[in-house]
Formats: C-alpha cells, sequence, structure tokens
C-alpha cells in the first residue's frame, strides 16, 4: 500500500530585524528557503523549502506568533517580546536563539525628565505592547493608558499624543536623534523558536526541529 504524503510543516518567519540572524541558523538546522526567497522583487508571503515536507511562510512578527498559537503554522521563530506580548496557551518557546538581541524600554522628550512628577499616578503611552506596557507601570502604582500605534513610536511626545513611548531599542540611536532618553527597561529580548503545543505532541517532525534547534543554541553558548 503506497504510505499517503504528509501534511507540509508550516515555518513562520518574522519580516524584519530578526530575519537576517535567523537564516543561518535555520540553514544549520536544515531549514533552508529555495531560490527566489533572497529576491526583494519578490513579494510572496510563502516559499518552498529544500525540504520537500516544509514551507516557510514570511509575516510581521506579532503574525508569527498569531499563526502559530492557533496551528496555522507549526514551528516559528519571533523575538521575546512577541512571546510575552500575547502569552497564547497553545504557544511553547523551547529554545532561545540566542540572536536579535535588544529590549523594550520607556523613553520620553529629554528636554522633559526633569519635569515630571515622580508620584504621577497615570501616564499616557504610546506602544505597540499595551499589554506589557500596562504590566510595567501597574508594577510601580501607575496606570497606563496605551495608545496603540505601528510605527513613528518617536513622534509620539513631540507632538503631544503621549508623555512616553514603549519601543524596542537596540543601540539607542533612533531616541537621540528624535530628542528622547530611554529612562527604564522593561525586558531583554532575545529570539526565541516557538511551536504550537498540539503539533509538539502530535507530529515528530516538530519534536525533531526542537531538538536541532536545541542542540545549536548548546553549541553557540558552549563555543
Amino acid at each position: 500500500m503506497t504510505k499517503a504524503p504528509q501534511t507540509p510543516l508550516t515555518f513562520a518567519i518574522p519580516k524584519g530585524r530578526i530575519l537576517d540572524e535567523a537564516l543561518p541558523v535555520m540553514a544549520r538546522a536544515g531549514v533552508v528557503p529555495e531560490d527566489g526567497f533572497h529576491d526583494k522583487a519578490n513579494r510572496s508571503l510563502s516559499f518552498a523549502c529544500t525540504r520537500p515536507d516544509m514551507r516557510l511562510i514570511r509575516v510581521r512578527a506579532f503574525d508569527v506568533a498569531t499563526f502559530v498559537a492557533h496551528g496555522a503554522a507549526q514551528v516559528g521563530i519571533v523575538g521575546s517580546d512577541v512571546v510575552e506580548e500575547f502569552d497564547y496557551a497553545d504557544l511553547y518557546a523551547p529554545v532561545d536563539l540566542d540572536i536579535g538581541h535588544c529590549r523594550l524600554s520607556v523613553a520620553m522628550l529629554a528636554d522633559e525628565t526633569s519635569e515630571t512628577p515622580a508620584s504621577a499616578s497615570h501616564l499616557r503611552v504610546a506602544t505597540k505592547y499595551p499589554s506589557l506596557t500596562r504590566r510595567h507601570f501597574e508594577a510601580q502604582g501607575i496606570q497606563a493608558e496605551c495608545v496603540k500605534l505601528n510605527g513613528a513610536m518617536e513622534l509620539a511626545p513631540s507632538l503631544g499624543l503621549a508623555s512616553r513611548i514603549v519601543d524596542l531599542v537596540s543601540t539607542g540611536a533612533t531616541l537621540k536623534q528624535n530628542g528622547l532618553v530611554e529612562t527604564s527597561k522593561i525586558i531583554d529580548i532575545t529570539a526565541r523558536l516557538i511551536v504550537n503545543r498540539a503539533a509538539l505532541k502530535t507530529d515528530a517532525r516538530v519534536a525533531d526541529l526542537v531538538s536541532a534547534f536545541r542542540e545549536l543554541a548548546e553549541t553557540r553558548k558552549d563555543g
């Protein structure tokens, strides 16, 4: 009897800052996109893989977590900021890949730091991380009114939209260029391998990928 072909695994990867660092790690784990993936003129969101039983999808970082959590993709790579923001029950992040290092921080206009009372009980904050932002300020006894923005965060304080922003920071150069200063760090961030919990239990290929990426992470740590 002919064995039925396996349903292809879907591996979700993020557009943006993590991707360039993730691709070499993926390649060492046997996850390699076919020709056409690196063509900047290619607007496709789904790509074949050199493994015939796998395909890649390239989507926004927040959508990586959503696709994996709901089982539309079985495996993915995304920053720990996204994992912490959504806290999906069906999402498991078993491997810290030790790439994509940055931090999620609070920032404000540099020339207003001395004018803000330390006892403020309410702040308006521009961010695309409302859950993490509220938790951070609640721990300080401050109610954070979050204004959801997906970009151009640095404009919010100078235009009066919010007195603070919460955003990803790497070198701090963008903050400085926009007259902002980092006032506190919420969390350090690295990229994580994420998997759908049900897929991990039912598909041995997912468990094999976790083992491969974990071995790479441990080798990197030891080296």
